[in-house]
């Protein structure tokens, strides 16, 4: 559902301003309306909620696009599939919610608050009342291996928030298909809230590893298959692995061209959106001896004879 705020409109600033700008007018803004200044004005809280909404998702690059494209910050929430056994360690790289610069102090935001009027509270309290006020998003990136990323499963992390901090378990669960790139928010994994806010997100960039063997083009997946020259002319019968069903036997026709693409129906990745597979293709690679000897010379010469023709025959005529 599309959000009913305008978060440009309640920062005050247009939708080209950068960072900077909304970081700017945010902080006016918070500062101008926090309860501890406006005690005797009931609007002021619900303003500085608003204010700190915007914030929230427009110094999100990623919330902002979302917002800015769909209405709404909320991102894709992909859920479970089936479990699958990874690989490899997780390449985490961590950074602000606002793309690595190093955030204010919301301490220091507030700090004009504490010694004014004789109050003595601290920031996000007005006469013994706190503000709960939401703890920033954190991103990480995360290596996944391609037949995880085909086919979906969970992926056991080992994460430290610090090095002074214990390494925790933490389940990402990536779904069936998902796209290089891709991002998965975990609810609450950011930093703590502030006064009883709520956590920040724990945003999860997904990069799939190359495979050995396979290559993915949209929800189907490509194998290159090298032939002999022989096998391409006459035709033959090889075994080739698939991503889920192991070894299968596939035909090779004869008279078999290089490039040719030999499809094998929904043996590729499932599509999020329609639920379907997509298909498998074998793309053919003509493989030509490099050491011929006379007698394999001798054998080829009278082919070559035998059939008269040559692949560039009337080809530019």
């Amino acid at each position: 559902m599309a959000d009913s705020i305008d978060y440009y409109k309640t920062l005050g600033v247009a939708k080209t301003a950068s960072k900077d700008e909304i970081r700017k007018a945010y902080k006016k803004l918070a500062k101008k309306h926090h309860p501890d200044a406006n005690a005797d004005d009931p609007a002021a809280l619900e303003k500085f909620k608003n204010v700190q909404r915007a914030w929230d998702v427009l110094g999100d690059e990623e919330k902002r696009r979302n917002y800015d494209q769909y209405g709404s910050p909320d991102g894709p929430q992909f859920q479970s599939g089936p479990d699958a056994a990874g690989s490899g360690g997780p390449s985490w790289s961590w950074s602000s919610a606002d793309g690595g610069d190093v955030p204010f102090d919301i301490e220091d935001l507030f700090s004009g608050f504490r010694s004014g009027g004789g109050r003595g509270h601290g920031a996000g309290q007005s006469q013994g009342r706190e503000w709960p006020i939401r703890g920033q998003d954190v991103r990480a990136e995360l290596e996944v291996p391609f037949i995880l990323a085909a086919d979906g499963g969970k992926y056991d992390l080992q994460l430290k928030r610090d090095p002074a901090s214990k390494a925790e378990t933490l389940t990402v669960t990536i779904p069936p298909g998902i796209d290089d790139g891709s991002v998965i928010r975990l609810a609450g994994q950011g930093t703590p809230g502030v006064n009883g806010g709520a956590n920040g997100d724990l945003l999860v960039s997904v990069r799939v590893a190359a495979h050995p063997w396979f290559r993915r083009d949209g929800s189907n997946v490509l194998l290159d298959l090298p032939i002999s020259v022989t096998e391409s002319a006459l035709g033959t019968r090889v075994d080739i692995p698939t991503l889920r069903d192991g070894t299968v036997t596939l035909t090779i026709p004869p008279g078999t061209s290089s490039g040719s693409k030999l499809r094998l129906r929904e043996k590729g990745i499932r599509d999020r959106r329609s639920g379907k597979y997509g298909d498998m293709y074998a793309v053919v690679k003509i493989v030509a001896p490099k050491d011929v000897d006379e007698h394999a010379k001798k054998l080829l010469d009278e082919l070559n004879e035998s059939l008269h023709q040559t692949p560039r025959e009337a080809l530019w005529k």
